[in-house]
């Protein structure tokens, strides 16, 4: 029986939102040797409430988008690498927020908050590189 909540929405925006997170947090880290990473750290630990049901709905391998595009292939550099996992984590957090304003107010709010957070984020990194 298929779920009225679109808790597949929710764990594959989970898996883009930490994933982008962590490359950037690894890039900062071992790269850069940046404090920023443990604030990326931080982020990407956000608690999921009833993450054991989220998880019954996942289907990635009959993701229909699932193959990537010749642009997502592509990396110049550094740099474009860090942009590309900010604005993915960004994305999927904006998703995460208004999926959840069905569910849960209050994790709507942290996704909210991991979002502008980001944001700032972003800006710094990418005056600082």
């Amino acid at each position: 029986m298929k779920s009225n909540l679109p808790l597949r929405t929710i764990d594959a925006n989970l898996n883009r939102f930490k994933e982008g997170i962590r490359v950037v947090e690894d890039i900062l880290r071992y790269e850069y040797n940046s404090p920023l990473a443990k604030e990326l750290k931080e982020i990407r630990h956000i608690k999921i409430p009833n993450y054991d049901e989220i998880i019954k709905h996942r289907d990635s391998m009959n993701d229909i988008l699932k193959p990537s595009t010749k642009e997502e292939l592509k990396r110049g550099s550094i740099k474009d690498i860090i942009i590309s996992n900010l604005k993915r984590a960004e994305e999927s957090a904006r998703v995460l927020e208004e999926i959840y304003k069905i569910i849960d107010i209050n994790t709507s709010e942290t996704f909210k908050n991991a979002r502008y957070k980001l944001y700032n984020y972003e800006k710094e990194i990418l005056m600082g590189i």
